[in-house]
Formats: structure tokens, C-alpha cells, sequence
């Protein structure tokens, strides 16, 4: 099949596909594009279930046109939601938000949720089901722009501009007058050290993505968490989404429910022009993007 990029995902996981150090995934090759998920439109055919005008997703090299044979693609309809959704809430970001905390943070009514990075692809998902689940939710930003959308739009309770408030620790002990019962951790670093600090008896924290130390270049140091946790009889727990594979097709059932009634609100940030992945993948590290981050490269022919 000869396929045309119609959607190029970037995600920070692949910035640490950017070293050599040992990971859950391989790093990318010196000399080979990088690749990521793609929304693509089968252009020329030759395969027999995957025909001229068929609109697909796959983990695939940031190219305009590829050249592929059809293994590990899979077809979506564009009749479900916006082609950029399979990218964004009905894609990996979305199964991310809804595996970990279901399934880490385990969410009872009357709960309090934390989320850093709370105004990103996950993070926004992420708020929004511990809501429908019932639980009071406090999420943690960058602007005062993405703290009015995650309260007046997405209903949020609460919200915080990490970068204009004095004292985090403060600032999160505020926020939650009656503690966290789920941590759901997209950043580390400082806002995840304030956290700690207010958990509560048999606390759930889901470590999703540590943003806040991908571009360091010498060892971060912190507060010890450990003492924090036997104290608390917290769980602390890592994941990535592959993990809960064999839960996909309920959870991308359920979010694709949750979408049509309009339980789920989504968010997208998109730049347009194959030129710009770089630039756009750069503006995930500074804060740039609310909700998932895409580059459209092209229009559907079909």
C-alpha cells in the first residue's frame, strides 16, 4: 500500500526514545526517521482488506507518503469522531487516562483526585473520568488560561498555576482541605513532592509520566517519598499502557460512549505542515499545548 500521512502524533514518551538507555521501548535508530502513531489515507492498494480510500492508524515513520504492507495497521471510520480523535481520547492517550486510573487509582465516590499535568491529553481525560466516577478533582497547570478551561470547561473543582503560586505545598494543601485519596502523575518533580505531602490513609498514586526531568542532564534530587508511603500504607505505581492491552477494546468502547453524550470533553492543540513536527513535539516540553498535541499534514483525499 502507498499511504499519506493525514495526522502526525507527538507525545513526550518519545523524547526518551531519544538516548540509549534502557527502557520499555527501543530506542530510535541514528539515520532512521522517527516514528510515532499516524492517522493515515490508503492512497494506492494492493492489499486485499485494505483498500484505495481506507483511512487506517499505526505506529509508522514521520513521512508524507509510506510505502507499508499492512501488518499492525487498523482501520478506523471516520464516521465515529474527527479522524484526530484515534490520535488523541480514542487513541493512547485516552486508553492511558482511563487503564491507570481505573485500574491503579481505583476512584470511590467522594474521593479527592489530584492530576499534574492536568490540561495535557491525558491529564484532561484523566479529571474528567474521576468526575464521572464522582469524585471531587484538583488539577495542576502551567497558565491561567488552562486553569479557567480545566474549571469552567472541563468542571474541574479546582485548579492551580504551578508556575504563579509561591508556595505549591500551600497551594495543594488548599486545594485538598480533606487530603488525596489518587494521585495521578504526569510530571514529578516539585508538584509531585507537594502531593505527598497531603496523602491520605491507603492513597493510590499512578505514575503515568515524569515530564519534568526528560531534558535533565544530571541526576534530579527530591524529596524521599518512601517514609511518606509506609506512613500513609500508600501504593505507588508505574505503568505504561501496553500493559492493559487486553482491556483496549471495553475502554475505547466506553470513552467513544462517554464522547457521544458528552460526558467526555476533548480538547485538541493542532499545528499544520509537516515542517512543524519538530517545532510542535519541542512545545510539549514548555507547555505549549492544551489538550493532545497533532500536526495535520494533509487532507483526506477520500
Amino acid at each position: 500500500m502507498l499511504l499519506k500521512s493525514l495526522y502526525v502524533s507527538v507525545d513526550p514518551y518519545m523524547r526518551g526514545r531519544m538516548s540509549d538507555a534502557k527502557s520499555y521501548v527501543a530506542p530510535y535508530e541514528v539515520g532512521q526517521p522517527v516514528n510515532g502513531g499516524i492517522v493515515v489515507e490508503v492512497v494506492d492498494s494492493k492489499h486485499d482488506k485494505l483498500p484505495k480510500g481506507a483511512v487506517v492508524l499505526g505506529n509508522l515513520p514521520w513521512q508524507q507518503y509510506i510505502v507499508h504492507q499492512g501488518e499492525g495497521l487498523n482501520q478506523v471510520s471516520p464516521d465515529v469522531a474527527p479522524l484526530s480523535y484515534h490520535l488523541g481520547i480514542l487513541g493512547m492517550p485516552g486508553l492511558t487516562a482511563y487503564v491507570g486510573l481505573l485500574n491503579i487509582g481505583q476512584p470511590k465516590a467522594g474521593e479527592t483526585v489530584v492530576v499534574s499535568g492536568a490540561a495535557g491529553a491525558v491529564g484532561t481525560v484523566v479529571g474528567q473520568i474521576a468526575k464521572i466516577k464522582g469524585c471531587r478533582v484538583v488539577g495542576v497547570a502551567g497558565s491561567d488560561d488552562k486553569v479557567a478551561y480545566l474549571k469552567n470547561e472541563l468542571g474541574f473543582d479546582e485548579a492551580i498555576n504551578y508556575k504563579t503560586t509561591d508556595d505549591i505545598n500551600k497551594a495543594i494543601a488548599d486545594a485538598c482541605p480533606d487530603g488525596v485519596d489518587i494521585y495521578f502523575d504526569n510530571v514529578g518533580g516539585e508538584i509531585s513532592d507537594a502531593v505527598y505531602l497531603s496523602l491520605n490513609k491507603f492513597a493510590r498514586i499512578a505514575i503515568c509520566g515524569q515530564i519534568s526531568y526528560y531534558n535533565n542532564t544530571k541526576p534530579a534530587t527530591g524529596m524521599r517519598a518512601e517514609p511518606i508511603l509506609l506512613k500513609k500504607s500508600a501504593l505507588m505505581k508505574g505503568f505504561i499502557v501496553s500493559d492493559y492491552a487486553d482491556e483496549f477494546a471495553n475502554a475505547a468502547k466506553e470513552l467513544a460512549t462517554w464522547v457521544k453524550e458528552g460526558k467526555l470533553q476533548y480538547q485538541e492543540t493542532i499545528t499544520e505542515g509537516f515542517e512543524q513536527i519538530p517545532t510542535a513535539f519541542l512545545g510539549l516540553f514548555s507547555g505549549e499545548n492544551t489538550g493532545k498535541q497533532l500536526v495535520k499534514v494533509a487532507e483526506r483525499e477520500g
